[in-house]
């Protein structure tokens, strides 16, 4: 229970960004939990990264559970609010993953692709632990995450009444003069 009491708010933000639902997520940590007690702790190098592999794995095949009953949602997804003051963590890492943007990008990948762009962009796991990870190749796992990112960069335009602001632009009115003409 020591190793596996350190990580549940990693492991609650993987599986709350993959699925967007606070009882999906719970329900993920208390299976990793019923998992890590089954788990010979001798053969784990890495207890974090395991525990972190299992949440992602169970995330994803939730997400594609969901998928295959063709669950559908009334009006756009959106996840779950939660408070994040008890756990400033879960809101603090990387919290442009959360942006609007991005929660609407997250129901149009699959959950290979959901679960590397969450790993790389929420947390920062290196490419590698990815493919270990979503079981796939180095390669194959960057193109997931760079998959994403193309879904990802049409919804990352500027609103239309923010185009032009923050450029510079200044009327000749509100120019400073030279020293020169001030003083005249």
């Amino acid at each position: 229970m020591e190793t596996f009491g350190m990580v549940p708010p990693r492991l609650f933000g993987i599986a709350y960004r993959m699925l967007g639902s606070v009882a999906e997520a719970e329900d993920i940590v208390q299976e990793t939990w019923l998992r890590w007690q089954a788990t010979d702790r001798h053969i784990v190098d890495t207890p974090p990264a395991f525990l972190a592999t299992i949440t992602t794995r169970l995330s994803m095949n939730q997400a594609q559970s969901a998928r295959a009953r063709h669950e559908t949602y009334i009006g756009p997804w959106l996840p779950d609010p939660i408070d994040t003051s008890a756990n400033p963590e879960l809101g603090a890492e990387r919290g442009e993953a959360l942006e609007y943007a991005v929660l609407l990008l997250l129901e149009k990948l699959t959950p290979a692709e959901r679960a590397a762009y969450v790993l790389r962009e929420a947390f920062d796991y290196p490419y590698q632990q990815i493919a270990e990870i979503v079981q796939s190749s180095e390669p194959a796992t960057r193109q997931l995450v760079g998959r994403a990112r193309k879904h990802r960069a049409p919804l990352a335009r500027p609103h239309p009444a923010h185009r032009g602001r923050g450029r510079g632009r200044c009327r000749r009115s509100h120019r400073r003069r030279p020293a020169a003409e001030r003083h005249h």
